[in-house]
């Protein structure tokens, strides 16, 4: 069995595409530094991540993958799973050897999978996107706060820059400790090193980090929702389908 080290970035497992071909050898585990390695391991290799060869290998991916295919890759990385990875080196490993495009042969279990993983996290960031609500901090800063299961935080700065281009705001990830910060002219990451800056799991800010008015706004938003509501038409299984339990906990309305 051969196993590559690498630094479980997405420019590192490019890399180890790109070395793979080179070396002429294919991984069939790829872990980190520390993982315990396989019990039949004949051969480790170490790679070191590097950009230029990660560069040039997506730069040959968007020749053999539309921009559809590039956007399943994507998800399939931002999904997390343990697996992906691997399936993600098995895919690519199959574009470059087929001379044709193979995004759409489904009967590929790993084209198959790359598919389904990439409308998953699709379908995550299309939730964030409905169900992030914003609350006005004191300095004139709006604040969302969500949990997505998969990493796609990054995948909405594009719709917030330009749907809130004049207001500074942040979206944070409670589940993976970080967020994006917008400051009417750029989008930087963002963390909070002291653990008393963590903002709470449950999405609510003390009143004293609030605007002044940002309450009664609030409480309006709340009213409106309870108004419009037609409790003759009330169907409890099609609204937890359209909007998750998991995320009710950050939505205004439901608190």
């Amino acid at each position: 069995m051969t196993v590559f080290l690498y630094d479980h970035t997405f420019e590192g497992l490019l890399t180890a595409l790109f070395d793979a071909y080179a070396r002429k050898t294919f991984p069939e585990a790829l872990l980190t530094a520390g993982e315990p390695l396989p019990l039949f391991c004949d051969e480790v290799h170490t790679l070191v991540t590097d950009p230029e060869k990660s560069e040039r290998v997506w730069k040959a991916l968007r020749k053999k993958l539309s921009a559809a295919g590039l956007a399943s890759v994507t998800g399939c990385w931002l999904s997390e799973l343990p697996e992906a990875p691997m399936l993600l080196m098995r895919y690519l490993r199959k574009v470059f050897d087929s001379p044709r495009n193979i995004e759409t042969h489904y009967a590929d279990p790993d084209v198959l999978a790359v598919w389904q993983l990439g409308r998953k996290v699709s379908g995550e960031r299309m939730r964030v996107l409905q169900f992030m609500r914003f609350q006005k901090t004191a300095d004139g800063t709006y604040f969302g706060i969500m949990e997505p299961l998969y990493n796609v935080l990054s995948l909405t700065v594009r719709h917030f820059r330009d749907r809130f281009a004049d207001q500074p705001w942040i979206i944070y990830d409670a589940r993976r400790r970080f967020g994006y910060y917008y400051d009417r002219t750029d989008v930087s990451e963002i963390t909070f090193s002291d653990p008393a800056q963590q903002p709470l799991t449950d999405g609510i800010l003390r009143e004293d980090q609030l605007d002044e008015k940002e309450k009664l706004f609030q409480d309006l938003w709340k009213s409106y929702f309870k108004t419009v509501c037609i409790r003759e038409r009330l169907n409890p299984v099609k609204h937890r389908k359209d909007m998750p339990v998991r995320y009710w906990k950050y939505l205004t309305e439901k608190r």
